[in-house]
C-alpha cells in the first residue's frame, strides 16, 4: 500500500524550540549542504516525498529546488520564514508569503503544511487563503493532542477540510487534509508520524502504526524535518533542558530508523495521492 512521506525542509536555527535562542546574526544557512543525501537516501530506497520547503531557504541556495524535482520530488510550502499560523495578525503576511512562494518556484504549488502542526481555531483562516492560492491539500493536523499542537478529534483518512469543520469531512472543502498518522501507546493517542516520536519511541510501534493503517486502508502520512536527517549540519547550542531534549534526543538514529521504514513500506508524494481522492 502507498504511504505518503513530507520533508520538512527548514534550517537548523527554525524549530519552535530552537528559535528563541538563535539571534539574527547567528542565522546562517547550513541545511542546503544536506539535500543530496536525503535525495540519495530516496533514490536507494525508490521512493518519492513532498519537499515542504520554508521559502527563505530558496532565497539563499535556489538549487535546492531544482535538486528536488529533477529527483522526481514534489516540492510543498511550509511558510517563508517558519511562522506559526496562529502567530498575531499573520493573515495578510501569509497571503503575500503564498505569492511570493510561487514566483520564487516557478511551478504550481498544490500542498501546504503548516510549522509546528499550528492550523487550529485560531488558525482556520488559512483554509481560504490556500483555496483562493490554488492549493488542493494541506498536511497539518495532528489527530491527537500534545503541549504544542494537535486536534485529537480529528479524522484519521483524509478528508474535506473547511474553516468551520477542521476535524470532520466537509462535502463543502476544497481543500483535503492529510492528517498524520497517530497511534495507541499505554492506552493513550499519540503522534507517531515522525521526527521526535521517531527518535523516541520504540521502533516496533511505529511500523505496528503503518501496518494498522494499511489493515484499514488508510494512506499513513510520515514527516521528518530536513535537520534530523543531517544532524552533521544541526549545531548543538545550547538549550533549555527539555528543548534540548525534544530537539536533539537520540537525533544520530534519524537516518537508520528512516531508512528502515523506506525499506519496509513504500512511500511516494501527496501529489500523487490526489487522484485517489477525487
Amino acid at each position: 500500500m502507498l504511504h505518503l512521506l513530507g520533508i520538512d525542509f527548514e534550517d537548523w536555527y527554525h524549530p519552535q524550540l530552537v528559535a528563541p535562542f538563535v539571534s539574527e546574526e547567528k542565522k546562517t544557512p547550513t541545511m542546503f549542504r544536506g539535500v543530496d543525501k536525503i535525495l540519495d537516501l530516496l533514490r536507494k530506497n525508490d521512493s518519492k516525498a513532498t519537499f515542504f520547503l520554508v521559502g527563505e531557504l530558496l532565497q539563499s541556495n535556489p538549487e535546492i529546488s531544482d535538486k528536488i524535482i529533477s529527483g522526481g520530488h514534489e516540492i510543498g510550502f511550509h511558510t517563508m520564514r517558519h511562522t506559526r499560523l496562529d502567530s498575531t495578525n499573520f493573515q495578510p503576511a501569509f497571503k503575500q508569503e503564498l505569492k511570493q512562494f510561487g514566483q520564487i518556484v516557478s511551478r504550481k504549488v498544490l500542498g501546504f503544511r503548516a510549522p509546528t502542526f499550528s492550523l487550529n481555531q485560531a488558525s482556520s483562516w488559512a483554509i481560504n487563503e490556500l483555496v483562493d492560492a490554488g492549493y488542493k491539500y494541506d498536511s497539518s493536523i495532528m489527530p491527537a493532542k500534545t503541549s504544542m499542537y494537535g486536534l485529537s478529534s480529528a479524522e484519521k483518512s483524509p478528508y474535506r477540510i473547511t474553516p468551520s469543520s477542521l476535524d470532520k469531512d466537509s462535502s463543502n472543502g476544497a481543500l483535503f487534509e492529510f492528517p498524520l498518522l497517530v497511534t495507541k501507546f499505554l492506552g493513550k493517542t499519540i503522534p507517531a508520524a515522525g521526527g521526535f516520536y521517531l527518535r523516541t519511541l520504540p521502533f516496533g510501534v511505529i511500523k505496528n502504526a503503518v501496518k494498522s493503517y494499511e489493515k484499514q486502508n488508510i494512506p499513513a502520512s510520515l514527516y521528518i524535518h530536513s535537520w534530523e536527517l543531517t544532524p552533521e549540519h544541526m549545531p548543538k547550542i545550547q538549550l533549555p533542558l527539555k528543548n534540548r531534549f525534544i530537539t536533539f534526543h537520540n537525533i544520530e538514529k534519524t537516518f537508520s530508523k528512516m531508512n528502515e521504514l523506506l525499506q519496509t513500506f513504500e512511500f511516494s508524494s501527496f501529489e500523487s495521492y490526489l487522484p485517489n481522492l477525487s
